[in-house]
């Protein structure tokens, strides 16, 4: 048995050049970037504009309110980095708390599920370390956006309409400024949002109080930015709005308990990346306060099988790796957190072994953890939900709560500057838009437990386990590539399809993030009310019946999602020795493009 061989067709060409590429979740964006690359600025200047243009064309699936995880490599150091932007709990945020409001998870939309704004101050600290452009060009792009207006997506129009009774009943800050006639926006209605506008001016304004010139007085102007951002009228206006009780998703009234200097006490940082070996290949990863470790765990369980167990265009192939991300995703769910995590027991080849041989011919319907030394697995509470996401939309329900869906953008430059990052939160339907900033705060918290004494239980001044998880692939110590996804819990699922493809297949990377995907839904899910559907699978139908039949014989709970449906992958590349950059971005939704030259 072979590996099935990519269609002769692909939606658009892997597009390769000499000069720079980047590839993002919307066009607009992706345009930015490559703008800011045809000017002069490196790949980190780009992805800054790109990212702060996110927030504004795409604001049902991010906001500056929100969080980002990145990961990048320079031109001087090829090293895997990680950019952490993933702000903690509250200082006043404790499982008592929420318990005393009659809570038993935190709910998936309103203002208690608020952790503190860390996408912001991580992209201004990429920007200060490693960019080269002034804050106020970078900026200049997304104030345009903001102020004159783009036009709104359809799944943007959809995610209000979802939410418009909620928006009208209840927040009304939210029906101000996205239904500001009353009714629902169409797609292609051209949006404004001069508040954001008006809130990205005053971190220009707080800038140019530095006059110094150079390399220091770029920085220092920078961090002035940065204290803006923290100290000034988002942290007040933040903490002032919420601490009025507003409806949150599971139907109650609370007020939040972020704080102003909850703001003021978070700075973005820079980690290692976490890795592993795959076929030839180290690929890199964010730590275990990320999802990011599970894709190793995956990879290392695989990489036992033969490529014909690899292949997700086959019945054992999609069969093997539906039982792998299971079997990741307990390990998961059992041990990950911002906490002492024993990764490197996790990431071991003993331990690979152990969960490999667990793989059989039928599909397990158990959550399955492993056991470290000494330590006994949590294992979450198992609330039973009788159909998986059958979609890639991000699925706001009338309550405002959202299955998980995000944004991505990769750049490359001629240089060797690489970033995959993954910004999300502050979606709007996650809480009441602040009506000063034209925005609202994220809902990361939900990603935590109230049952104490596990590593992602909710803790004050600990971060939330979060989905986002960009990937680095490095071949002989330099980075290869940068790709990622949005979906939630789906992230690492879908990329390691088309890791698989690329990686053991051979296929060029358009033709990877066009081949049909899967996932399992047979984990508790991320996002309030965290349900999972045991022995769950979701997959496009253009795997074939043959195939898909075949995976309900072992016994897994199909859900059929449509021709297009899942997988959001998009990534650039550059080969060390010629310099030439690809790069290739996801057709599904019809709103992913790359660009480059």
């Amino acid at each position: 048995m072979t590996f099935t061989r990519p269609t002769p067709f692909t939606t658009r060409p892997t597009l390769q050049g000499f000069f720079g590429m980047a590839a993002s979740t919307h066009w607009i964006a992706t345009a930015t970037a490559q703008s800011v690359l045809e000017r002069g600025g490196n790949a980190f200047d780009a992805a800054v504009a790109g990212a702060f243009v996110l927030h504004v064309v795409e604001p049902h699936l991010n906001g500056p309110g929100g969080d980002l995880v990145g990961l990048f490599a320079t031109a001087a150091d090829p090293a895997p980095t990680v950019l952490m932007g993933q702000g903690p709990a509250p200082a006043a945020a404790t499982i008592d708390h929420y318990r005393n409001e009659g809570l038993d998870l935190v709910p998936g939309a309103g203002g208690l599920a608020a952790a503190v704004p860390g996408a912001v101050d991580a992209w201004l600290l990429l920007l200060r370390d490693h960019g080269t452009w002034e804050l106020a060009d970078v900026l200049a792009y997304a104030v345009g956006y903001a102020r004159d207006g783009h036009p709104l997506v359809p799944q943007a129009a959809a995610a209000i309409g979802r939410v418009a009774g909620l928006f009208r009943d209840h927040w009304t800050t939210s029906a101000a400024l996205w239904m500001p006639q009353g009714d629902v926006p169409a797609a292609g209605e051209v949006v404004v949002n001069p508040a954001y506008a008006s809130v990205l001016d005053s971190l220009v304004h707080a800038s140019c109080t530095v006059r110094d010139d150079g390399p220091v007085g770029r920085a220092a102007r920078i961090d002035a930015a940065r204290r803006e951002w923290k100290t000034g009228v988002v942290a007040q206006a933040s903490s002032a709005f919420l601490a009025t009780p507003h409806r949150h998703s599971e139907g109650g009234d609370h007020a939040a308990v972020i704080a102003a200097e909850d703001f003021a006490a978070f700075d973005a940082a820079y980690e290692p990346a976490v890795t592993r070996a795959f076929r030839g290949h180290t690929i890199a990863k964010a730590a275990a306060w990320s999802q990011g470790p599970a894709l190793l765990q995956l990879l290392g369980i695989l990489d036992g099988f033969d490529d014909d167990r690899l292949d997700p265009s086959q019945e054992v192939g999609a069969h093997t790796i539906l039982e792998a991300e299971k079997l990741a995703y307990a390990d998961r769910d059992a041990w990950y957190g911002d906490a002492d995590v024993d990764i490197d027991a996790l990431l071991s080849e003993d331990y690979a072994a152990e969960r490999r041989a667990l793989i059989g011919t039928e599909a397990s319907r158990e959550l399955r953890p492993g056991t470290l030394p000494g330590r006994v697995p949590f294992r979450p509470p198992l609330r039973a939900h009788t159909a998986g996401a059958t979609s890639a939309d991000p699925m706001a329900a009338p309550s405002g709560r959202t299955k998980g869906d995000t944004c991505h953008i990769d750049v490359v430059d001629r240089w060797g500057n690489m970033i995959s990052a993954t910004p999300s939160g502050g979606w709007l339907q996650s809480s009441p838009v602040v009506p000063e900033l034209g925005f609202c705060l994220g809902t990361r918290l939900q990603m935590t437990w109230l049952e104490p004494g596990h590593p992602a239980s909710l803790t004050p001044g600990r971060r939330p386990r979060t989905t986002l998880t960009p990937t680095l692939v490095l071949r002989d110590g330099a980075p290869l590539f940068a790709m990622g996804s949005p979906g939630g819990d789906q992230q690492d699922q879908w990329q390691v399809l088309a890791l698989l493809r690329m990686l053991v297949g051979g296929y060029a990377p358009q033709e990877a993030i066009d081949a049909p995907a899967l996932h399992t839904t047979a984990m508790p899910e991320s996002f309030w009310p965290r349900t999972w559907t045991p022995a769950g699978a979701v997959v496009e139908d253009r795997l074939g019946s043959t195939l898909i039949e075949g995976l309900e014989r072992r016994g897994h709970v199909v859900t059929r999602a449509g021709d297009w449906s899942l997988g959001r992958v998009s990534a650039v590349g550059r080969d060390r020795e010629s310099g030439l950059l690809w790069a290739a971005a996801n057709p599904r939704g019809m709103q992913g493009y790359a660009a480059g030259r």
